[in-house]
């Protein structure tokens, strides 16, 4: 005779070590301006280093995102830092600094220096860049996950919407979602520099869409990331709660960790009844 006890506790270990996908930040890539002698000179590292230090510290204090400018004339400096508009606080913070290690170590000699990690984005130009739509963009995929056609026809349309929306709000960020069926959700996200305008962020959208729609094509999952805008898509849950803003370095990691711990009391409450 089969134990009914043995058998809820069994399937409730099943679900609480099922995997639980979690966003993990990760360097996604850079992009270095040939070598510049001039920028082993002192008065380039001070300004750098100063640009630098601002972005760190003041990107966090302004909803991830924040420009700053070092020097005079044709001898300043541009910099912008943007976290993705789902990661606050440490994370925030976290990834800019990390991002500026990498620029550091990558990039010592290059005066245009663009880093991309999957929450923040990082660039500086001894060149005037704020405002401007750059059409720069790369595409990462998976080219061994395919999905059914007509699942793949409705994540394009997902994120051809997202393209309108997203230069709409007021961070020019956006998520969305759309039930597959059998094959679970799919998920995904906009967003552009809040640096250019609207109508620009709307362009670049668009722009990116249209020259990646072959490449991304029939994938399960893939991001583009741009030094204007970027975009991403996936069939599990990427993106964190926007709604826990309050709580800073609230993780999807923990919501499942948070899950399973409730699942494992009622688990036992319902065995003592048993």
């Amino acid at each position: 005779m089969l134990n009914f006890n043995a058998i809820v506790l069994s399937t409730s270990i099943l679900f609480l070590f099922r995997p639980c996908h979690a966003d993990t930040n990760a360097i996604a890539g850079t992009e270095c301006s040939e070598a510049d002698n001039s920028t082993s000179q002192n008065a380039f590292q001070t300004k750098l280093n100063n640009l630098l230090n601002s972005l760190a510290a003041k990107g966090i204090l302004q909803h991830g995102f924040h420009t700053s400018t070092e020097g005079k004339g044709s001898n300043k400096i541009y910099g912008l830092a943007q976290c993705r508009g789902d990661v606050f606080g440490p994370d925030c913070e976290n990834c800019t600094k990390e991002s500026i290690r990498v620029a550091e170590n990558d990039c010592s000699q290059s005066k245009k220096v663009k880093v991309w990690f999957k929450w923040c984005f990082l660039r500086y130009s001894d060149e005037d860049f704020f405002g401007i739509w750059d059409q720069t963009s790369e595409a990462l995929t998976n080219d061994t996950n395919f999905d059914d056609p007509s699942v793949v026809s409705r994540g394009f349309n997902l994120m051809t919407e997202l393209a309108i929306t997203a230069p709409k709000q007021p961070q020019l960020f956006q998520t969305s979602v759309f039930d597959a069926g059998a094959t679970g959700k799919r998920y995904g996200m906009a967003q552009c520099t809040r640096d250019i305008s609207r109508s620009d962020c709307s362009k670049c959208l668009d722009n990116q869409l249209m020259t990646f729609r072959t490449t991304v094509g029939n994938k399960r999952g893939w991001e583009i990331y741009g030094s204007s805008c970027s975009m991403w898509y996936h069939d599990f849950q990427f993106f964190f709660n926007i709604s826990s803003r309050a709580s800073e370095g609230f993780r999807i990691s923990s919501l499942c960790s948070v899950v399973a711990v409730a699942m494992m009391v009622a688990v036992l409450k319902l065995l003592l009844i048993l």
